[in-house]
Order: C-alpha cells, then structure tokens, then sequence
C-alpha cells in the first residue's frame, strides 16, 4: 500500500535551551564527582523522560529540602527557589548545587533591586509553578503581588501606586503578557518594568517559530510534558496563529492518529525541556504512516550557552 504524502515542517528553534541543557549537566557532573545518590529538590525540568534518565543514573528528586540526608549533595532545580532553601541548606551544612537558569537568576536579582529601591513587586505569572514560587520567594511575604491577567490588575490593592515595578516568569505567552503590562502601564503609569524583556530569549523564539509555521500546517504537536509551562504556551500561540489543531504530546505514543486523518502537513515543534530523542521519534512514527517530505521552518539561530557552578569544575 502506498503511503499517502505528508510535509512536515520542523520549527526552528526547538527544544532544550541553554538553561535546561546547564540543569541537566549539573545532575551529572554532580553524580560524576560524589557519586550516587545525589538528591535534586523538584524536577530538575519538566519532562518525564528526562527525569527517568537521570533517575537511573542515581538521582533521587524530593519535592522539600526536609526530604533529603544532610550528607548527601542537593541541587535546586532550573525553575529557581525561594531564599529560604539555600538558607536552610546552608543551617544543615549540606552540599549544594543551585542550576537556577541564569535567565531566572536575573529576575531574582532585579526583584532584589528594585525591593532595595522601596518598591513593591507585581509578578505576572502563572500561581502554584515552581518559578513564580522562587521567584516571590526572594523577597519578603505580600512584597510581591501575583497577577496573571489584565483583569488581576483591576483588582491590585498596591501599597502606593507612584513606586512599582513589575517582573515576569520567563516562559509565559510574549502576546498574553504584552496584554498584561499594557494593563499595568495604563493603571499605574509610573510602574516600573525590566530593563530588558524578562521573558526569555528561548521562550520568545519558539513562539516566534511557532508563528511562522502554524499558517502552513493543517495540524502542529508540540513535544513537551503536561507541566511545562513553555510546552503549553506553543500550543496556545501555535492556534492562536491559524493552526486549526495544536496539540501537546509527551512522545509518540500520545499521538491521536484518528484526529490527523486527511491532513497533508503537520507541524512539530517542541518545548525547552524536551529532548531531541522524543522529537525524533514523533517524526519516526509519522514517517511509518506517510510518506514524508521534511521542510524547516527558521526563525531564529541560538548559540547561547551557560556555564556551570563553579564547584562542579573543580576536582572532588
């Protein structure tokens, strides 16, 4: 039987960037140098398939410090912690790694700044998800109000409207937030906002890439795990963008083939903590069904790369 045709367009950038390439290194390079178990507070991104690997390589993930032995090394998680973590590691004499992205850490420190300065916080972000926790968790309790649409801020009872600034988690929708500060900036017109885009270069380039292949494609998946924040904001700009059916997919087992009858494009793209392992056997399985012509959809070309804690380039 004849295969029938099929494009794919793969969206460029996708999957892992600099920030989860960095986490999982430091999981290994940690293993490497005291050997297993080495404990990691939370997923150390968010993606089953990740997290399995590394389980098998002898990391134990907790979801509290209180979880772990004092003496065994523990490393908090890309997404970033509230201050009191390390501090607390720090009473236990405990090991530990921070594999905060440098592109949270940022946040952190112009929360700081700006709290330093005698203004209070408004963090656009998503409630509950362990960066906008680590995130508020820098600063003293009620410093930072939580908003995550422009009808949040209709409801903000701030301290003193003349002296805000605003920060956001860095994997939300560019479009959805650029509503949200619009919201700020027309309530409280001397709020404050970040020097440079909080929102990270990762983020915003896989929504723009997403943007640009959505028009082409009868139908998109996004590689990506169901709590990943990044994975869920594709498939929300992917149908924003004119794609009738964006869904999310952990990997190719996930695929719902029935609701992809007739289509002749389809659209992949993946979020950043996905492997390219899970993307590559999405694209295996539509090439067992249809007869597959491969075309990139480029947008942006990433060459970013973080370095790791110092303590783990150092001999044990």
């Amino acid at each position: 039987m004849t295969k029938p045709p099929l494009t794919l367009y793969m969206a460029a950038p996708r999957g892992f960037c600099a920030g989860v390439d960095r986490a999982i290194k430091i999981v290994e390079m940690a293993l490497a140098k005291w050997g297993a178990p080495v404990y990691v507070r939370h997923e150390i991104v968010h993606n089953k398939y990740v997290v399995d690997d590394l389980k098998a390589k002898g990391a134990v993930f907790v979801e509290e410090l209180d979880q772990c032995p004092d003496d065994r090394p523990v490393i908090f998680s890309a997404h970033g912690v509230p201050k009191s973590v390390p501090a607390a590691a720090k009473a236990r004499e405990m090991v530990y790694v921070d594999a905060t992205c440098p592109l949270v850490s940022k946040v952190h420190i112009e929360a700081a700044r700006h709290a330093d300065a005698g203004l209070q916080m408004v963090m656009i972000g998503h409630a509950g998800h362990p960066e906008t926790v680590g995130t508020m968790g820098q600063l003293p309790e009620g410093e930072v109000l939580l908003v995550e649409t422009p009808d949040d801020v209709a409801g903000l009872d701030v301290r003193d409207p003349e002296k805000l600034a605003y920060i956001t988690q860095t994997t939300l929708s560019v479009d959805d937030t650029a509503e949200v500060v619009a919201a700020l900036n027309a309530r409280f017109p001397a709020i404050v906002g970040p020097h440079k885009e909080d929102i990270c270069y990762a983020t915003t380039n896989r929504q723009e890439a997403v943007k640009a292949m959505a028009p082409l494609a009868d139908a998109m998946l996004v590689v990506g795990a169901p709590n990943s924040s990044n994975s869920k904001r594709l498939v929300e700009v992917g149908a924003r963008a004119g794609c009738k059916y964006a869904q999310l997919v952990q990997r190719a087992t996930d695929i719902d083939w029935r609701a992809l009858e007739g289509i002749s494009s389809m659209g992949i793209t993946a979020g950043a903590s996905a492997p390219e392992v899970l993307i590559n056997e999405v694209v295996d399985a539509f090439k067992d069904r249809y007869d597959v012509t491969v075309e990139m959809v480029e947008t942006a070309v990433e060459n970013v790369e973080f370095k790791v804690p110092r303590v783990l380039r150092e001999p044990a």
